[in-house]
């Protein structure tokens, strides 16, 4: 099934793609259900795939406005270098690492399909990451690797946009680089885990312009999502509706030479088998008046 969130005539809802459109869940199934976290939270997914299953579409995708899947996350978890050809990218002569690279992002970072990617006055350096995001459905603390599947929701696509002069402000700045509002992007939809046969060969391909520049599978991960969900689990408890970024593959603008960052009138697409394509254009964030 997939689940998105999104906007009606400046109305904020929820829904399942069906019939080619979309059924509008949050107008079926009423006000305590107004967002697909808070149906995560209720374990209201079988009630989803039934009402989606039997109604007919409410909205076509083209009426609609794209949220990111889930629109207000408690955590936005994200993992740094968990490819294996990233982490040879680097060249620093390092051991692949013991434990992921962690680091968190605000809700307001992100934008939804067909939304408009901000490249900051601050900096030109605005990058691109084609990622896979864990959607998290069941709360766990201390998840043991073998039971971490049972508590994702499902996947999504993500552009973990990235401001890169602004890495290396400090000597362990990583935040502010990953926090420009509106650098980045998530969705189109939230596919659930039955949709899966495991998500350890799930491709994922990252284009600007038409042009491949990421190309990879999570069977090349260091961490895979399940070792990132029990990793992630010890230090903070996970809730529905909580979002784990697992990290990008190798071919971010910053290691072309000369470096490729994004410019307005860029369009990026990440695609991720199984899911779909995420589709965002890019433009100057606008000065304030």
């Amino acid at each position: 099934m997939k689940l998105l969130s999104f906007a009606y005539g400046g109305t904020p809802s929820w829904g399942a793609l069906a019939g080619g459109g979309v059924v509008d869940l949050r107008c079926r199934l009423g006000p305590e259900l107004s967002g697909l976290r808070e149906a995560l939270e209720r374990g209201a997914l079988p009630l989803a795939a039934k009402m989606a299953a039997s109604s007919p579409p409410d909205h076509a995708l083209d009426e609609i406005v794209f949220l990111p899947p889930i629109p207000e996350p408690e955590k936005i978890v994200c993992v740094g270098i968990n490819y294996r050809d990233r982490n040879q990218e680097y060249r620093d002569g390092s051991e692949p690492p013991k434990h992921p690279s962690i680091f968190m992002r605000a809700p307001g970072s992100l934008v939804g399909h067909r939304a408009t990617l901000l490249r900051p006055p601050e900096s030109a350096q605005l990058d691109y990451e084609g990622e896979i995001a864990v959607v998290i459905g069941k709360r766990g603390r201390r998840i043991p690797p073998s039971e971490t599947l049972a508590h994702v929701a499902g996947l999504t696509c993500m552009n973990e946009g990235t401001v890169r002069d602004w890495l290396r402000h400090a000597k362990f700045n990583v935040t502010p680089g990953k926090n420009f509002d509106k650098s980045g992007s998530m969705g189109p939809w939230m596919v659930t885990a039955d949709e899966f046969d495991g998500f350890d060969a799930i491709r994922v391909t990252t284009r600007v312009n038409g042009e491949t520049r990421q190309d990879d599978t999570t069977a090349n991960m260091l961490f895979p999502i399940s070792d990132l969900i029990a990793y992630i689990s010890t230090f903070t408890t996970l809730k529905p509706g909580d979002v784990i970024a697992t990290g990008t593959p190798t071919g971010a603008g910053a290691r072309f030479d000369p470096p490729r960052f994004l410019a307005p009138g860029d369009i990026v697409e990440v695609e991720v088998a199984g899911i779909g394509v995420l589709v965002n254009d890019v433009a100057d964030e606008p000065l304030a008046a």
